[in-house]
Order: C-alpha cells, then structure tokens, then sequence
C-alpha cells in the first residue's frame, strides 16, 4: 500500500487515527507534531528510512498520513486534502473542543477507506492528476490576468491615445463643415456680386446707347 497510516490532530491533541500495518508510525507522529513549527498553515514532508510523513496544517487542524516513499507527494497530498474536507464537513467547530480521540471511533473508519482507495484505486491518481492538471491552467490563467494588470499603464495609454484621436477626428469634422460653409458663403457672395457688376455693366451700355449723340433714342 502506498499509504500506511493517518491521523487528524488538533495541535499535539490526536483526535483520530488509523494503521494499516504494525509500525512504529504513531511515535514518529508525535514528534513530528511537537516539532512542527509555528501556527502558519503548511505543507511539509519528513523521511524516516524508506517512509515520508507527509503533513498539511491548515487552520489549526493538522492532518498527517505516513506513505512508501516510491508513492511519491501527489498522491499523499491528496490524500490528506480529502481527508482535511471531510473531517471539517463531518465535526465542523466540534474539533476547537474536542478531547483525545473524541472522534477515533468513527472517522478511524473513514482513514482506513480513504487510505485503501488511494492506495489501490487507480481512479484515485487520475482524478488528482486531472486536479492538477486544472490548477496548473487555473495558475496560468490567473498569471496571464495578472501580466495584463501589469500592462495597465500602457492600456491607460492607449486609451488616452484612442481618445485624443477621437477628439482629433471630430474637431477635424467640425473644422472641416465650417471651411465648407465658409468657402459655399464666399462662393454665394462672389456670385451676386459678379451678377450685381453685370447689371451695372449692363445699365451703363443701355445708357450709353440711348442717350449717345449720334444715335437715335431708345424711347
């Protein structure tokens, strides 16, 4: 079996465990309980000839599994995640209180399925492979979001600049009608003035013919 013992601790306070085989395991457990450091959630793993311990502390709670060191930290890891789940949705605030192996009776029973499953379930490390695998893209998508947050100057920029050459384009336009007016205004009153020095032109000739010496009127 790849996974050889568990247990769930609140602190040094055991709460349950479980050992698929007779081994000194639950002594190690111990120490490593009064060694871990600090109150910091964590992940950490300590080698004991051929077996890891491998430990998660997440809120006060720690849960640690003892596994064949060929089993790798995938799959123990994912282990002591489930495991984690399961004893909070099962006790919920019962653990801040509970005393020495309040709950060994019944979530023993619990370790020794879990421990059986990702063992011997090959489902067991496709799943959690599979949850990697979606975490990795979850951390890749999250890290393109942040690169594009990183880029806010330059997209501040553009958008300035987007907006400049939309207040450009416009007062363009606007400038643009207004020197047609003016060049149709300037046309209009260049036309009537050029009719206007016609009649002229023609009033002075008419004149001129009429009322000439040597021509006869025009009445």
């Amino acid at each position: 079996m790849a996974i050889l013992y568990a247990l769930v601790a609140r602190g040094s306070v055991v709460l349950a465990e479980y050992s698929a085989t007779s081994t000194t395991a639950n002594a190690i457990a111990r120490q490593i309980l009064e060694k871990i450091p600090g109150n910091n959630d964590t992940n950490a793993s300590y080698s004991q000839d051929r077996y890891i311990f491998h430990v998660k502390r997440t809120d006060g709670l720690t849960v640690l599994c003892m596994a064949d060191d060929t089993a790798g930290r995938r799959i123990p890891f994912a282990f002591l995640e489930e495991i984690h789940q399961r004893f909070v949705r099962t006790y919920g605030r019962a653990v801040l209180s509970a005393q020495p192996y309040a709950m060994n009776d019944d979530f023993s029973r619990v370790l020794s399925q879990q421990i059986e499953y990702f063992s011997s379930d090959p489902n067991a490390d496709r799943i959690n492979r599979l949850k990697g695998e979606m975490s990795q893209v979850r951390n890749v998508m999250i890290e393109n979001i942040d690169k594009v947050l990183d880029r806010g100057d330059r997209l501040e920029l553009l958008v300035d600049k987007t907006a400049t050459m939309q207040g450009n384009t416009f007062r363009f336009r606007k400038q643009a009608r207004r020197f047609r007016n003016t060049v149709w205004w300037r046309n209009v009153k260049l036309t009537i003035a050029l009719i206007f020095l016609l009649l002229v032109i023609i009033y002075v000739v008419l004149a001129f013919v009429c009322h000439g010496p040597t021509l006869p009127s025009c009445l």
